[in-house]
C-alpha cells in the first residue's frame, strides 16, 4: 500500500510543506489546489522541488462543481478540466479528484453524472490521466458515497475510478456494508481523516476539526474493515482540515499524519489477512509506573525532600555512581537527581525543577522501543557506568523521557543494581500505596500528538474529553487508562493563555508532568497522617462543602471531615471518589494530589473547577511541612 498527506494537512508555504511530508517519510503527496495556486512559481517548479525531496505528486485536488451542468456551463467545466490536465502535465501528476457538485445549478440524475463522466474519462484517458470521483457529505445531489459509486460503475471507463473519503462517509453516519462489495481495482484513492463528535453542519465540522486517525470518535477502525474486505492495496492519503493543526509545526504534523496511518495499518493487519501491511510490535501493555524522576538543583532538591518526608516518603537508596536518591512509600518510588551534567541536569537548566523522566513497567521493554521507533518517536541513549543498567527510553512530553523497564530483561532489578540502601531516620508514613495517574500539561495544538503517542505505543483506552473550566478560560481534558487502571494519564491544554495550565508552559517553558495523583485506602486516615508531619493542604472554600451537604445524601459527620480535612467528593451510582491536594511544592507550580477510590472510574470532574479557583486564588507558595 502506497502512503500520502495531502499539502492542506500542515501550516507553511508550499515549499515548507513538502519539506515537512519528505522528514516525515512519506514519498506521495497530494497537492491541495489553493497551495498551488498561492505559489509564486510553476507547476514545474513543484515538481523539481518535489522529486528533489524524493516526492512524486500522486493527486492534484480537487477539482470542483463538475458533474451534471447544463450548457453553457457544461461546456465550460468540459474546458477547466482540460486546463486542470495541463497543470497535471507540469505536476508529474495522472490522477485528478473530482468531488460532488454543490452548485446550486447543478442536474441531478445518476444517469446524467455517469455520461459526463465517462466523457471525462475518454478526455484523461487520451492524455494519460484518470480521474477519481469523491461524495461530498454536504453534495448538492451526490453525497452518499453508495451513489458516487453507482455513478462510477455507470461509467463504466478505464479511466474513471473511486474515491473514498473515511469522514464523508463516516460523518453522515452511513452503512459501510457496500464498500466491501466495490472491486478494489476500482478504488483510485482512499482518503483518511478522523474526527470528535460534533453537532454542527458538515461543511464546517469537516473544514475546522478533522485530525488524523484514532485521534477523533469516528468509527475508523470498522471503516477500515470495510475497506480491507476489499483487499485494497492502493494509494491511501491523509486530508485533513484542521485549525489546530494550521496552528501547529508543520514537520511535527507530518509525523504524526504518518504514525497514525502506520498505527490504523498495523492494527488492521492483526484484525484482518489484509497482506502487505506495516508489522510493527504490539502494543505495550503497562503494568504500572516504576518511577517519576525529578531534576533539580541542590537547593530545590533540599526543600522538595523536606516536602517529600512530610508526605510519608522514607529516603531509601541512593545510586551508585550518581546525585540521585530514591524516595519511597508503598508501591512508590520516586526519584531526586541532582546530578551537575548529563540529561536530568540539561532538563533542569531548561525548565526548572521538575519532572524529568517517568519509568513505566512493561511486558517487553525492547518491544515497546522497538514499536516506538517503528512509528517514529524518538530513541534516547546516554553513558552508563561499567555494570550498570542501560534502561530503553524514548523522547515524551515536552523534551522529557520515558523509560521502560520489565521482568524478561531483568530491568526491574534496576534498585539492586544501581542503588544501594541507606540507613535513614523512619519517618511519618502516611499511607500512600501506588501512582493513581500523572497528569500532563501541554499546548493546545500538541494534545492530539501526544495522544496518538501514547494511544499508538501502549494498550490504552481514551476516555471522554473533558472541558474544564478554569477562571482563567477552558481547559481541554483529555483521559488514557490501561486495563485495570495500571496506567492512568490526564493530557490537560488551553488556548487561554491564563489558565493554570497555560502557565504552568510559561514557567516550566514547555509542557510536561504538572501534578501527581497517589493513591491511598484511607483518605481520611492519609488527611491526618499528613497533617501531623506538617504539610499545608490546598484549602477548599466552605461554600463548596454547604452545597455538598445539600445535594447528597452524606451524613452530616462525613461532611464534617471533608470539611476539616479539605477533601473533595464525588459520587457515579456507588461508586465514590476522594481527593485532597498539596499546595504548589515547586516554582513552575507542580503539586501533588491524593485520591481515594471506592469502585470509582473517573477523575472528579465536577470537583475540577473548586480545585482550579482555588489554586487560581491561592498566593503561590511552596508546600513545605511547618515543622
Amino acid at each position: 500500500m502506497r502512503l500520502a498527506i495531502a499539502t492542506v494537512c500542515l501550516s507553511g508555504t508550499l515549499g515548507e510543506k513538502l519539506e515537512a511530508i519528505a522528514a516525515a517519510g512519506f514519498t506521495q503527496v497530494e497537492i491541495f489546489e489553493n497551495d498551488l495556486l498561492s505559489f509564486s512559481g510553476t507547476p514545474r517548479d513543484v515538481r523539481r522541488m518535489a522529486e528533489d525531496l524524493g516526492l512524486s505528486v500522486a493527486v492534484y485536488q480537487p477539482f470542483r462543481d463538475f458533474e451534471g451542468m447544463p450548457e453553457p456551463q457544461r461546456a465550460k467545466v468540459f474546458a477547466r478540466a482540460e486546463r486542470k490536465f495541463d497543470t497535471m502535465q507540469e505536476l508529474g501528476c495522472d490522477l485528478l479528484m473530482v468531488c460532488s457538485n454543490v452548485s446550486p445549478d447543478s442536474l441531478g440524475g445518476i444517469d446524467r453524472a455517469a455520461a459526463d463522466f465517462r466523457e471525462l474519462g475518454e478526455r484523461a484517458q487520451a492524455r494519460g490521466f484518470r480521474v477519481g470521483y469523491e461524495a461530498l457529505a454536504w453534495g448538492r445531489h451526490v453525497n452518499d458515497y453508495r451513489d458516487a459509486w453507482e455513478i462510477v460503475r455507470r461509467a463504466d471507463h478505464p479511466a474513471v475510478g473511486f474515491v473514498l473519503d473515511s469522514f464523508h462517509v463516516l460523518a453522515r453516519g452511513t452503512d459501510l456494508s457496500a464498500i466491501r462489495s466495490i472491486p478494489k481495482e476500482k478504488i483510485v484513492l482512499v482518503q483518511m481523516a478522523d474526527a470528535p463528535k460534533l453537532a454542527m453542519d458538515y461543511l464546517s465540522w469537516s473544514r475546522h476539526y478533522r485530525c488524523f486517525p484514532g485521534q477523533g470518535e469516528l468509527p475508523i477502525t470498522a471503516f477500515a474493515d470495510a475497506l480491507g474486505a476489499t483487499g485494497f492495496d492502493g494509494l491511501m492519503s491523509l486530508e485533513i482540515f484542521s485549525d489546530r493543526f494550521r496552528a501547529g509545526s508543520a514537520r511535527s504534523v507530518a509525523v504524526d499524519g504518518r504514525r497514525s496511518l502506520l498505527v490504523m495499518l498495523d492494527d488492521l493487519r492483526r484484525r484482518s489477512s489484509v497482506p502487505n501491511l506495516p508489522v510493527l510490535p504490539p502494543r505495550a501493555a503497562c503494568e504500572g509506573v516504576e518511577f517519576i524522576e525529578f531534576a533539580m538543583d541542590d537547593e530545590a532538591a533540599a526543600s522538595f525532600e523536606r516536602m517529600l518526608g512530610g508526605l510519608g516518603f522514607a529516603r531509601t537508596a541512593r545510586h551508585r555512581s550518581k546525585s540521585v536518591t530514591r524516595w519511597s512509600q508503598g508501591g512508590i518510588n520516586l526519584v531526586v537527581n541532582t546530578e551537575k551534567e548529563g540529561f536530568a541536569h540539561s532538563f533542569q537548566v531548561t525548565h526548572g525543577a521538575s519532572v524529568c523522566a517517568v519509568a513505566l513497567k512493561v511486558d517487553d521493554a525492547q518491544a515497546a522501543v522497538e514499536r516506538a521507533v517503528a512509528l517514529l518517536d524518538e530513541p534516547f541513549r546516554q553513558a552508563v557506568a561499567p555494570g550498570e543498567l542501560d534502561i530503553p527510553a524514548v523522547r515524551g512530553v515536552g523534551g522529557s523521557l520515558l523509560y521502560f523497564v520489565d521482568r524478561r530483561s531483568g530491568l526491574d532489578r534496576l534498585w539492586n543494581v544501581d542503588f544501594e540502601p541507606v540507613a535513614t531516620e523512619p519517618t511519618g508514613d502516611a499511607g500512600l500505596i501506588a501512582v493513581d495517574h500523572l497528569s500532563q500539561s501541554m499546548r493546545h495544538e500538541e494534545m492530539l500528538t501526544w495522544l496518538l503517542f501514547y494511544t499508538g505505543l501502549f494498550d490504552l483506552a481514551q476516555q471522554p474529553v473533558q472541558d474544564v473550566v478554569d477562571p482563567g478560560g477552558v481547559v481541554q481534558s483529555q483521559a488514557v487508562e490501561a486495563p485495570g487502571g495500571a496506567l492512568r494519564l490526564v493530557l490537560n491544554a488551553s488556548q487561554s493563555r491564563q489558565t493554570l495550565s497555560s502557565r504552568f508552559l510559561s514557567e516550566a517553558f514547555g509542557g510536561g508532568v504538572q501534578h501527581v495523583a497517589l493513591a491511598t485506602d484511607d483518605i481520611f486516615a492519609t488527611v491526618e497522617a499528613l497533617r501531623a508531619n506538617g504539610v499545608d493542604l490546598l484549602p477548599i472554600p466552605e461554600n463548596y462543602y454547604d452545597d455538598l451537604e445539600v445535594r447528597t445524601d452524606l451524613s452530616a459527620e462525613t461532611i464534617a471531615r471533608l470539611r476539616a480535612g479539605n477533601i473533595l467528593y464525588d459520587r457515579d451510582g456507588q461508586a465514590e471518589f476522594f481527593q485532597v491536594y498539596t499546595r504548589s511544592v515547586l516554582e513552575g507550580g507542580f503539586f501533588f494530589e491524593i485520591v481515594e477510590r471506592r469502585d470509582y472510574r473517573g477523575y472528579g470532574a465536577i470537583n475540577a473547577p473548586i480545585r482550579l479557583a482555588a489554586q487560581t486564588h491561592l498566593a503561590p507558595h511552596p508546600a513545605l511541612p511547618t515543622r
